[in-house]
């Protein structure tokens, strides 16, 4: 995709940022949607990502023997500050860049939109997101392997079909919902599978960071 991601993922940044402002020390140690880390953690991983360029990921991901989930967890620990005001530091300095890792830009969107929800959901925080954002988004798990974080295989089972967006993929049995649940969903988050219809919806059942 072209540059035309970065204000919807800058746009992103500065709206998380800004709900983050407003936590006490207590929502930030409030579990998040991504099994094992709290909020804080979350913030700290989109502190890595935004920071992270496509040769550092590469040296990284070698240095931890190609294992994704201790490459995560390792950039948690760096980014993660003494302090959550700390933490909230660290996310406004990266907030304008657009280094990335070797994916597609509209990963950006992904990562920014479902841990933005990671966050939000437990909290009771909600945003309405620009349709496009979420809607590419969606389009980029649905075309990326699950061996990348991604929901390809998923399209040979079941059909999504957006009910908000002009979006349907995949054959087999429907499964119908707003783009974001969808998303959500196909990104391994199971409290989205309650916002979804249709007798494919089963399928959508393996955790993922």
């Amino acid at each position: 995709m072209s540059n035309d991601v970065w204000p919807m993922v800058h746009a992103e940044r500065a709206a998380l940022i800004d709900d983050l402002a407003r936590l006490d020390d207590g929502q930030w140690a409030q579990p998040s949607l991504c099994v094992g880390w709290t909020v804080h953690d979350v913030a700290a991983h989109l502190v890595d990502t935004a920071r992270t360029t496509r040769l550092g990921f590469v040296v990284g991901l070698v240095r931890e023997r190609f294992d994704f989930d201790r490459q995560n967890a390792r950039g948690v620990e760096r980014e993660r500050g003494a302090s959550p005001q700390d933490t909230l530091q660290r996310l406004r300095r990266v907030a304008s860049r657009t280094s990335t890792p070797p994916a597609p830009l509209d990963s950006r969107l992904v990562e920014e939109v479902v841990h933005g929800e990671d966050i939000r959901r437990p909290l009771g925080l909600t945003r309405a997101y620009p349709p496009e954002a979420v809607t590419r988004a969606l389009r980029l798990q649905l075309r990326t392997p699950a061996s990348f974080g991604g929901a390809k295989e998923l399209t040979a089972r079941v059909r999504l079909t957006a009910t908000d967006a002009d979006l349907s993929v995949g054959n087999g049995p429907e499964v119908g919902g707003p783009a974001l649940s969808l998303l959500l969903a196909v990104s391994g988050r199971q409290t989205a599978l309650e916002e979804l219809d249709g007798p494919g919806a089963e399928a959508l059942v393996t955790p993922r960071r």
